[in-house]
């Protein structure tokens, strides 16, 4: 995945595992936040990010056509920013990319699959608020917003 630091534009280069993680440009040392906005996918990326990262992906299968999707969108980025570093949000555009959206059996948009590790562990169509969208992540492996892992020992 590239990444364009925010201080000198150079692109950087991070595998899918770091891709929230904090970084350094390697130009001009300047910190690269996490990924904190939808990613628009294609196949390789797609393959690369889900199979790659360690936190759950939340996917949006969506199409520019499609008013719903246009209606889902700013909740779609709202739960990029609010899982900024805990989860990862991909965009994949069904008109671009059928084979991806028939591998996950889609056949309405707005469609939302979230994976760990690979795995599809929900997936719902329809239009749905970002607390929804941030709870699936969350029930999938998500950490809590201070980081902390919960134990269940309090």
């Amino acid at each position: 995945m590239i990444l364009t630091c925010p201080s000198c534009g150079k692109k950087n280069r991070s595998p899918a595992g770091r891709l929230t993680d904090s970084g350094r440009c390697g130009a001009c040392k300047t910190e690269i936040s996490p990924v904190a906005r939808p990613i628009d996918a294609d196949p390789e990326s797609f393959r690369e990010i889900t199979g790659g990262a360690n936190v759950p992906v939340l996917v949006d299968f969506w199409a520019a056509w499609c008013g719903p999707c246009r209606t889902a969108a700013p909740e779609v980025a709202r739960t990029a920013a609010d899982m900024r570093g805990r989860a990862l949000v991909l965009k994949v555009d069904t008109d671009k990319y059928p084979e991806l959206a028939s591998q996950f059996g889609v056949q309405g948009i707005p469609n939302f699959a979230v994976l760990k590790n690979g795995a599809l562990v929900h997936q719902q169509a329809g239009v749905v608020p970002s607390a929804r969208m941030n709870q699936w992540l969350m029930t999938a492996g998500a950490r809590p917003e201070n980081g902390k892992r919960e134990t269940g020992n309090d």
